[in-house]
């Protein structure tokens, strides 16, 4: 039995039998039983075919470095109310540089039989960290790029036996099973991109696992009833959507099989969406495909976005921690030392409050270049978790006018 005790009643998570937050003198009542979380994905993250291609930003990439980078960071995200992460066996995407076709993160063999024992041993590793900490593990089997290396249906279930026969023997009681990432874009396995299918592996991976809570995620707004109704714990994405979408999709997937926890384990650097979270008692988590995602990750808590979220979510908690004054509430990100792949960057303005910006004009050399009305209020927005590159020269002087909705116009460079 380990330290951290999961479990769930109703709508609400509990740690060795007490609703998560309960415990923090001051905490907001209303926040009890919520499972505040990050997308960690990376966290036991290599490739096979060409590691060296990831020695950049400054930073050389190194598969167990990594896992212990994040280790060490857990503590600093603790202390704002994070008690959860997803990690997961293949990883994610590294959404704005390397293609995902042209990576290697696979550790189990083609009939789904086997799993790399340096993966399992990181993957241990974290958990257990996890476990000594009080914080779960939400651990992803398989991703849409790089489940197309198992070889069939028969093998991707062999798979999650293979997975959740490891998590049962290793007895950890903090784990949350996440199938796939994101389903519906698994489209090498019927058996994983299909409801019905997934309701069977989820089922599968419960009674392997030995009873262990078990959920998939669709893509950003999407749901299936089947797969809401086989699941311990109803995850959530919400990439691409508005507060309205994301408060549309929770009363969803609520209808769809009542009286269990929702948990948005995926969505963006867009951390107004706390607020529904908050009001529609949902727990939420974090997605920042620039400082969380792309390898050699740093897993601290960088200056702006990461920054803003983990306050935030301790307002939300009722966690005390100190205030930020206004002056530092904006920054603008992306332009940081060694923030850079073959010439370009990544820019967009991080806020504290971004529900209190009509929007945001971006200037370079006093020249307008890009208008951005919606949160997370990136150049070259594409939806809230995505944008495209922008070319940077050294010499360039970047601004963010922002226009407040009280009608004060402020500037950032």
């Amino acid at each position: 039995m380990g330290k951290t005790v999961l479990t769930v009643q109703g709508e609400d998570f509990y740690i060795n039998g007490q609703k998560i937050y309960a415990d923090i003198p001051g905490s907001k009542p209303e926040a009890h039983g919520l499972l505040m979380n990050a997308r960690f994905i990376q966290g036991i993250y290599d490739d096979k075919l060409n590691p060296e291609r990831f020695n950049r930003f400054g930073r050389s990439f190194d598969p167990d470095t990594n896992t212990d980078d994040l280790i060490s960071a857990l503590p600093q995200w603790y202390s704002y109310g994070l008690r959860a992460f997803t990690v997961g066996i293949q990883g994610g995407g590294a959404c704005f540089t390397i293609m995902n076709t042209t990576v290697e993160n696979n550790p189990f063999g083609a009939d789904g039989k086997q799993i790399d024992p340096d993966y399992l041993d990181r993957l241990d590793r974290l958990i257990t960290a996890a476990d000594e900490l009080g914080m779960v593990v939400i651990v992803s089997y398989f991703y849409p790029f790089q489940v197309q290396r198992i070889k069939d249906g028969r093998s991707v279930a062999n798979a999650v036996r293979t997975a959740s026969r490891f998590l049962k023997q290793k007895g950890y009681t903090n784990v949350i099973i996440e199938i796939c990432n994101e389903m519906n874009g698994a489209k090498s396995h019927s058996i994983i991109q299909q409801p019905e299918g997934m309701a069977v592996l989820i089922e599968l991976a419960r009674e392997e696992s030995g009873g262990m809570l078990v959920g998939c995620s669709p893509t950003g707004g999407i749901s299936y009833p089947e797969v809401s109704e086989a699941s311990d714990v109803i995850l959530i994405h919400g990439n691409k959507c508005s507060r309205q979408n994301y408060y549309n999709l929770i009363a969803t997937v609520r209808s769809e099989s009542p009286g269990k926890p929702v948990v948005s384990n995926e969505d963006s650097q867009a951390i107004g969406q706390l607020k529904v979270a908050y009001e529609t008692h949902t727990s939420w988590g974090y997605y920042n495909n620039s400082t969380k995602q792309e390898p050699p990750t740093d897993w601290s808590i960088t200056r702006g976005e990461d920054q803003f979220f983990a306050w935030r979510m301790a307002e939300g908690i009722g966690i005390d921690v100190p205030a930020i004054p206004e002056e530092e509430q904006y920054y603008l990100q992306g332009l940081e030392p060694n923030n850079t792949y073959e010439g370009n960057r990544w820019l967009r303005l991080a806020s504290l409050y971004p529900e209190s910006i009509d929007h945001v004009k971006f200037y370079c050399n006093d020249s307008h270049v890009y208008t951005c009305y919606d949160e997370p209020f990136s150049m070259d927005f594409i939806s809230n978790w995505r944008q495209g590159p922008q070319r940077v020269e050294p010499d360039d002087i970047w601004k963010a006018v922002i226009y407040l909705r009280d009608g004060r116009v402020i500037e950032r460079s």
